[in-house]
């Protein structure tokens, strides 16, 4: 028998109320900070779980697309979080984002830069460091394959024109689009991103490998050198 189902949930430690909660009322039912509370576990002798939880909460305005970009030493500055806890709360939120995922299986068609926005969502959203992607297609615009290409630091990242057309011959791409992160949620390119993408549409020509647009993707947008006549 489980241990919750005879013990009136008034009764209970403030620490097992959300997971007495969730089992009666469904998962649905809970506030963010009570499924914070459930992973942690345990709060301090002076606060518990949820009221630990809200505090991390309050610190990032209660946004979890903030709270996603913690490491595990931002959130062990919360006394009463320790390297367990915050881990478990890194790897929650890492799930969250992973759920988001295509299934790899399953072939996309790209007909817009929206397309490719929502497409690199999985891989670009959250992150605090600049990533740069080709994204390879067939003839008909499907998808092949998300090819990383590069991860920088927090201000800028290098593509190398030959690894880039390299990955698509190999996987015998008919076309690819670029797209890289800004962190700063800047979506204006900068000049080298323009330099960048000159050069690589360039060689795209020559090499009979169409570049058909280059997305800089931010948590609340995008930039499209297509859309904006810029290729």
């Amino acid at each position: 028998m489980d241990h919750f189902s005879s013990i009136p949930i008034s009764h209970l430690a403030e620490e097992d109320r959300p997971r007495e909660k969730l089992l009666l009322k469904g998962k649905s039912s809970l506030t963010d900070a009570e499924l914070i509370a459930i992973l942690i576990g345990s709060g301090t002798k002076s606060m518990s779980a949820v009221d630990l939880s809200k505090n991390i909460l309050r610190s990032v305005e209660n946004d979890l697309s903030t709270l996603a970009k913690l490491s595990v030493k931002d959130l062990q500055r919360f006394k009463g979080i320790g390297e367990a806890k915050a881990i478990a709360i890194v790897s929650a939120m890492e799930l969250g984002r992973r759920r988001k995922s295509h299934d790899p299986q399953k072939k996309v068609k790209v007909q817009s830069s929206a397309d490719i926005y929502q497409l690199m969502k999985p891989e670009l959203m959250d992150e605090t460091v600049e990533y740069f992607y080709a994204v390879l297609l067939n003839r008909q615009n499907m998808v092949i394959k998300k090819q990383l290409v590069s991860k920088g630091g927090s201000s800028a990242t290098v593509a190398d024109p030959k690894v880039i057309f390299k990955h698509a011959m190999d996987h015998f791409a008919n076309a690819l689009i670029l797209v890289h992160n800004h962190p700063s949620g800047q979506l204006k390119p900068s000049e080298q991103d323009v330099r960048l993408t000159r050069r690589l549409v360039d060689a795209g020509k020559s090499l009979e490998l169409p570049v058909i647009d280059h997305v800089i993707f931010t948590d609340v947008g995008y930039f499209s050198f297509s859309d904006e006549g810029l290729i």
